[in-house]
């Protein structure tokens, strides 16, 4: 294993508790046009709606596309079908933006599935690794001409998470065919997450395409649609009504803030292939570590790890080489 070694905090001005308006503030993002996957709900919403705000033009992937256009009427967004679990589906709405701009500064990988039942999507791969992986992969690879495009650079940021830590990937049987665990399931799609910005920025650095990975925060959004109230609760995250009692939640706020710090922020210029936390780089754990203490696993950051699971999407997908 060769670990990715360019980590180090930059000095970040924010932390934990900043949220997108505070990352945004004084930023003029117009002329700028962003991607944001799961833009009309939970961190994708106040993603959109931040960028927006900052005079950014926002197009948004949606799954239920008449659902995100009554979410974001009057935030001047564009909504494009897509469902990141249908590889049809994601190179039609690749072509929807190809015809919309003929460049991209911001594709920020936010929407995903969490702990879902066992599902089967496409031929057969698993439900969690294709929305939150597979589909992003595609959607990033059928876009990259439009990144490379920007005249002052592009940045992709994918939403990972601290479950990555529950497994890395499970190169003998990663579409969980011997047995379906949805919380391992959940893990690997998220260290993909991870490995996914790391092979993207080695590919795309000499283009201005800079790529990073990052762990929002914990936040409950519909992220957790098909986690049942008792799982919540015995979690210790919610009580019997549904009230948030977990120590160290976000709002939906502070989860956008670090996505748009890596969005955004110019101490971050010239880097890239970084996993992020709270508006910080962070810094790479042991495997004892437990996960509610933060910090991305060396397996995550592997930069050959990286390049092979790139090569695994690539067969998987058929999406268009990203070729240096």
């Amino acid at each position: 294993m060769t670990t990715n070694t360019t980590t180090g905090t930059v000095g970040s001005p924010f932390s934990a508790v900043s949220t997108a308006e505070d990352v945004l503030a004084g930023l003029d993002l117009s002329g700028r046009t962003a991607v944001v996957t799961g833009g009309y709900s939970g961190l994708g919403l106040a993603t959109t709606r931040a960028l927006t705000a900052a005079g950014a033009r926002v197009i948004v992937p949606a799954r239920r596309p008449d659902v995100a256009r009554g979410v974001l009427g009057g935030t001047g967004s564009r909504v494009v079908p897509m469902d990141l679990a249908d590889p049809a589906s994601v190179r039609a709405a690749a072509g929807l933006i190809r015809e919309a701009t003929d460049r991209l500064d911001l594709l920020l990988a936010v929407a995903g599935v969490m702990a879902t039942p066992e599902r089967r999507v496409g031929p057969g791969w698993e439900g969690q690794f294709a929305a939150n992986h597979l589909g992003h992969f595609l959607l990033a690879c059928e876009l990259y001409p439009l990144l490379a495009a920007a005249p002052d650079g592009a940045r992709v940021v994918v939403n990972s998470s601290a479950g990555h830590a529950l497994t890395d990937i499970r190169r003998h049987d990663p579409h969980f065919r011997t047995g379906y665990d949805k919380w391992l399931a959940y893990g690997q799609s998220k260290t993909a997450n991870a490995l996914f910005a790391v092979h993207l920025d080695a590919l795309g650095r000499a283009d201005g395409v800079r790529a990073f990975a990052l762990h929002p925060g914990k936040i409950l959004t519909g992220l957790q649609r098909e986690m049942t109230r008792q799982e919540q609760v015995d979690r210790g995250w919610v009580d019997a009504r549904g009230r948030v009692i977990g120590a160290g939640f976000k709002t939906p706020s502070q989860g956008a803030a670090t996505g748009l710090w890596a969005a955004t922020s110019p101490l971050l210029d010239g880097r890239g292939g970084l996993y992020l936390e709270d508006c910080e780089v962070a810094r790479v754990c042991g495997p004892d570590t437990p996960m509610d203490d933060g910090g991305v696993r060396p397996y995550a950051v592997d930069p050959d790890a990286a390049a092979r699971l790139w090569e695994l999407s690539l067969a998987a997908t058929g999406a268009p080489p990203i070729t240096r």
